[in-house]
């Protein structure tokens, strides 16, 4: 057994990479203050001279630091894999989350790389590894794909964690999808169906059904995956029978924009306008989650950071695959002031329904494949017994139930049946009230 470490070599290389582009930054923004300043109080007179002179060398000077902690720190990185504990996971999801893909494409050591896991440990999509990694593994597949800022690892919430859950109630074999949520959501769609692919050839067993369970961007990045592995042929979604969608925000999240309002606005005044450069350090897969982005063509040409109106191209619901959503709402009930302002405080009740006033953009749930809890919030999806007995009730309709021996690693939790809570919140089909 590998001990979890909080700290690896990497990660001081990365923070010193951060720490100096951070430094930078702090430069580039107090030189485009200086500059305004100066145009506007003398006009035609900017920050050059012996002042620009100045911030030149500061740059020099930062970049000879630079590259003596890319030397020194890379040298000082121990090779190899180490295991990594669950604060250090976290930390790196939201880091990730926030801007992984500068990250990623400054090379960083922090950025997250996509991989499918089992238990926080990487699986080898090869049929001896996966057999030896998986034992108990059986033809019931089951992927569970995180949201935004987090990992694969805090799907266990409250003692809970639905895939663990369903391995025991319904025969499930769950793997979990880790990714970086800070790349765009077409990116890691892509990549995502290139790994669904590799797996199903790859499962150690004769397939019988394959399920994907998805929280929050989780879910459009796996209708992104959908889209690009039947545009590529792949054989996978071939076996993807059913997917359940849970606070998904189909139709993009009020807070993204907002933030991009303010960043627009900051932009506006001559005064203000440095400080809007703090708005663009977020990440793409923030900015797709501000009409919910799932294709290339969705951002691909445009300024991500520009007001402008929803120009998505409408992907609907894949065909063959019975899809279903749960969306959390505030609100004690229908209608309330929570339930129409907040929704589950970060996903409005009609975009994690699939609702939109355009048709062409609304997604095809059918009443009985929507359902709607009250009193939730965002995150309380992940570990609610109610939610899970309505995942459990959805994945065990016209399946198979099979006793599965118990997977290596795997440690039994209290499943919907067995588990106790204080209290109970009321949760209804979105079919019995109003649309």
């Amino acid at each position: 057994m590998r001990k979890n470490t909080h700290f690896h070599a990497t990660d001081l290389h990365g923070v010193s990479r951060l720490a100096v582009a951070a430094a930078e930054g702090v430069v580039d923004l107090v030189e485009a203050l200086h500059e305004k300043i100066l145009h506007v109080s003398v006009p035609g007179v900017g920050a050059g001279g012996i002042t620009g002179f100045a911030y030149r060398q500061v740059r020099a000077s930062m970049a000879i630091v630079s590259n003596w902690c890319d030397v020194l720190l890379a040298r000082a990185a121990a090779p190899g894999e180490k295991a990594s504990s669950a604060e250090r996971e976290t930390a790196l999801a939201i880091l990730n989350g926030l801007m992984g893909d500068y990250l990623a494409d400054s090379g960083n050591p922090l950025a997250i790389h996509m991989r499918l896991r089992h238990d926080g440990q990487p699986l080898e999509l090869k049929k001896r590894a996966l057999a030896a990694t998986l034992p108990g593994a059986n033809g019931k597949l089951l992927i569970l794909i995180h949201g935004l800022c987090r990992c694969d690892l805090q799907w266990r919430r409250g003692g809970h964690d639905h895939g663990a859950a369903l391995a025991c109630d319904l025969g499930y074999t769950p793997v979990y999808l880790h990714y970086n949520s800070g790349l765009h959501v077409s990116t890691n769609g892509r990549e995502f169906a290139g790994l669904m692919e590799a797996l199903v050839k790859q499962w150690p067993v004769a397939l019988e059904e394959v399920a994907i369970l998805a929280h929050s961007m989780g879910g459009l990045v796996a209708r992104s995956a959908c889209y690009y592995g039947k545009a590529a042929g792949h054989a996978w979604p071939q076996h993807l029978g059913k997917m359940i969608f849970l606070g998904t925000p189909h139709h993009g999240a009020p807070l993204e924009r907002g933030g991009n309002w303010l960043t627009v606005v900051l932009g506006r005044n001559a005064y203000t306008a440095p400080f809007a450069r703090l708005g663009k350090i977020r990440s793409a897969g923030i900015t797709d989650l501000r009409y919910g982005n799932l294709l290339d063509e969705d951002w691909e040409g445009h300024d991500r950071f520009e007001q402008v109106e929803d120009h998505r191209q409408p992907v609907p619901l894949p065909k063959g695959v019975k899809c279903y959503t749960i969306a959390g709402t505030a609100g004690r009930r229908a209608g309330d002031l929570r339930d129409r302002l907040l929704g589950d405080g970060v996903v409005p009740l009609d975009a994690a329904l699939g609702r939109h006033p355009q048709r062409s953009r609304t997604l095809s749930f059918p009443k009985s494949r929507q359902w709607v809890a009250y009193g939730i919030h965002h995150l309380d999806l992940l570990g609610r017994l109610e939610v899970y007995e309505k995942i459990r009730e959805w994945l065990a309709q016209e399946a198979r139930q099979k006793p599965q021996a118990k997977l290596h690693g795997q440690v039994p939790i209290a499943t919907g049946r067995r588990r106790q809570i204080s209290h109970r919140v009321g949760s209804r089909d979105a079919d019995s009230g109003s649309n």
